[in-house]
């Protein structure tokens, strides 16, 4: 089998959680630094276009979006489950509900004045700039809009209360007495907060919540060695992709295997890839691309989440 390699970088919150579900899986794997901006020369050359961290890839099988990846890790290594049995739908829809939400929240007091003073703190002017301009461009042509702090501190008591409630009656973890999904889902974006030392004491009140934060914590983040991106676009070249499982899936809109198609977020960093549809199903968009450095790859989306669309 071949190694699973992240592409990552290490204040991303979502690579957080993909490092955590890794840690949590027991595995061993490649880290591949990439640029916290773009251009991201190596990695689009993977992927197509999709621009978000972070992106897991397995030879020349290229997964995009953290949902996306749980559940490729789930068939990878069965136990201990990121979808547990009997609770894969609540798992998967509270963890969209904490990427989405919890994790707006978390952005927004994070670009609070003092907040971004003190994550930006000894860096560069132009370095600052570059950055808060690369995430107002991610922002361009989705359906989602930065929320703006103060909303967010409004809301904060509501979001931490109901999880320090949740936690008290549900026993260590979210859904039960071992981590799944929805726990990396919630700690990723707290772990952003946490990590800022101007906003830190917001998480102060919630005792039940620091406490769980920490036992979600000791799952780490596995084995990880160090891979050059260019190495990493070497091996999906020289790899090929995994065969794929036989699919009765219908899309509804008329979508169908070996037509053309671009795949796109629907919320932020809407970057169209293109390639040939070569499996869907209710969870699943798989496309298959030529790249002139990367060769031939599939790059797997989740279907909830993103578009799919005919190219002529």
């Amino acid at each position: 089998m071949n190694e699973v390699i992240l592409h990552h970088y290490d204040a991303s919150p979502f690579a957080e959680k993909a490092r955590m579900m890794l840690g949590f899986k027991g595995l061993a794997w490649r880290s591949v630094e990439i640029p916290r901006i773009m251009p991201k020369p190596d990695l689009i050359a993977l992927t197509g276009g999709y621009r978000r961290t972070p992106v897991m890839q397995v030879g020349a099988d290229i997964y995009c979006d953290t949902a996306m990846m749980a559940r490729q890790l789930d068939r990878i290594q069965p136990l201990p489950a990121l979808y547990p049995e009997g609770r894969e739908s609540v798992a998967a829809s509270t963890a969209h509900f904490a990427d989405q939400v919890m994790f707006q929240h978390g952005v927004a007091l994070n670009f609070q004045p003092h907040a971004v003073a003190e994550r930006f703190r000894g860096a560069p002017d132009e370095v600052k700039k570059a950055f808060q301009a690369d995430r107002k461009k991610l922002f361009e042509g989705g359906s989602a809009s930065p929320l703006h702090p103060a909303q967010a501190l409004s809301q904060w008591p509501t979001l931490l209360g109901r999880l320090e409630q949740q936690l008290a009656d549900s026993g260590t973890f979210l859904l039960g007495e071992e981590p799944c999904v929805a726990d990396f889902a919630y700690y990723h974006a707290l772990w952003f907060v946490r990590g800022n030392r101007a906003i830190a004491e917001l998480l102060d009140p919630y005792q039940q919540v620091l406490s769980w934060m920490d036992a979600v914590a000791a799952c780490g983040h596995g084995e990880a060695t160090e891979l050059d991106a260019a190495d990493a676009v070497d091996i999906a070249r020289n790899s090929t992709p995994a065969s794929l499982p036989e699919s009765t899936f219908e899309d509804v809109n008329g979508t169908s295997t070996g037509q053309a198609v671009a795949v796109s977020a629907v919320d932020y960093g809407v970057d169209p890839v293109s390639g040939i549809l070569v499996y869907q199903d209710a969870e699943e968009i798989v496309v298959r691309r030529e790249d002139e450095r990367a060769g031939e790859v599939h790059v797997h989306f989740p279907r909830y989440g993103f578009r799919i669309s005919p190219e002529q």
